[in-house]
C-alpha cells in the first residue's frame, strides 16, 4: 500500500499544471493534499472523484486558506476532524480511519516571523501529540503526514546555522517535534535514509530549487508498533507545480 503526502500550495492552482495526469500515473492507494486552499464546490465534478478516487474535504472557514483533503482508493471507515474549533476552523487535521490504522493528516501552522504564531503552533503540537497517543493506547495504528512546517535537525535544512531565527527552525519548534518523536514515534524517512541534502521544500527565490537550498518539513510518522510494517519510505523531489514536493511510504 502507498501513501503519499503533498503540500500543493493550492489546488486549483495544480490543477492548472497537470495535476490529474500525475494523479493517474502515479495513482497512490491514499494521497493526503495539503494547503489546498478551496471548498470542493468551486472545483469540477470531474476533480473531486477521478479515476476510482473518492475524495473527502476539510477546508478553512477562510476562502482560499489552509485546508486538507485525502483522495483514496480504499475505502476509510470514516473521516473527521481534530475536534478543536481553533484549529478545525482553519481545516488544519484530518481524521481518516481505516480497519488497520489512522492516517492524521495535518498542515502545521507557520510560526511566521518574529514568532507571531509559534504559541498558536506549539498548541497545534501538543493538541496533536495528545491526540495521536490516546489513539495509540486505544490500540490503533497512526500514520501522521503532511507539512509539519518544521526542519528538525540540522541535516533537515541546507543552511541550518543561517536559519537559527527563522519560522520553521525556531528552537521551540524543534523541541516539540523531538517531544513528539519521544512519545513512540518513527521519521520514516530518517528510518530508512540518514544522508543530507534531502529535501521537500524550497524557496521560489534565487533558484532555490534547482540548487537544491531546501528543507525538509513534509513527513510520515508512524507509532513505532507499526513500524515493521514500512517497506521503504521517498521523497517524489521530481514533481513539479508547488513549492513543496510530494513524499511516499509504502507498507507491507
Amino acid at each position: 500500500m502507498r501513501i503519499l503526502s503533498w503540500n500543493v500550495n493550492g489546488l486549483r492552482a495544480v490543477l492548472k499544471s497537470g495535476f490529474l495526469d500525475w494523479l493517474k500515473q502515479e495513482r497512490p492507494d491514499v494521497l493526503c493534499l495539503q494547503e489546498s486552499r478551496v471548498h470542493p464546490g468551486e472545483l469540477d465534478p470531474a476533480a473531486l472523484e477521478p479515476f476510482g478516487y473518492k475524495s473527502y474535504w476539510n477546508p478553512a472557514e477562510k476562502k482560499g486558506y489552509s485546508g486538507t483533503c485525502v483522495y483514496t482508493l480504499e475505502q476509510p471507515e470514516d473521516v473527521g476532524a481534530l475536534g478543536l474549533p481553533r484549529f478545525d476552523n482553519e481545516g488544519r487535521l484530518q481524521v481518516i480511519r481505516y480497519k488497520d490504522f489512522t492516517i492524521l493528516n495535518g498542515y502545521w501552522p507557520n510560526s511566521q516571523p518574529e514568532r507571531k504564531r509559534l504559541e498558536y503552533k506549539l498548541d497545534f503540537c501538543k493538541s496533536l501529540t495528545r491526540f495521536s497517543n490516546k489513539l495509540v493506547k486505544d490500540g490503533q495504528n497512526v500514520i501522521l503526514c503532511g507539512d509539519f512546517n518544521i526542519a528538525h535537525q540540522p541535516i533537515d535544512l541546507a543552511r541550518p546555522k543561517q536559519n537559527e531565527d527563522s519560522p520553521g527552525y525556531y528552537i521551540e519548534e524543534r523541541e516539540a517535534m523531538g517531544k513528539f518523536l519521544g512519545h513512540g514515534y518513527v521519521d520514516t524517512f530518517r528510518h530508512f535514509c540518514d544522508e543530507p541534502d534531502h529535501y521537500s521544500w524550497w524557496s521560489y527565490r534565487s533558484g532555490a530549487r534547482a540548487r537544491n537550498i531546501g528543507w525538509r518539513i513534509d513527513y510520515h510518522c508512524v507509532n513505532q508498533g507499526f513500524a515493521d510494517r514500512l517497506k521503504r519510505a521517498w521523497i517524489l523531489n521530481e514533481v513539479m507545480g508547488s513549492d513543496h514536493c510530494p513524499v511516499g511510504i509504502e507498507l507491507s
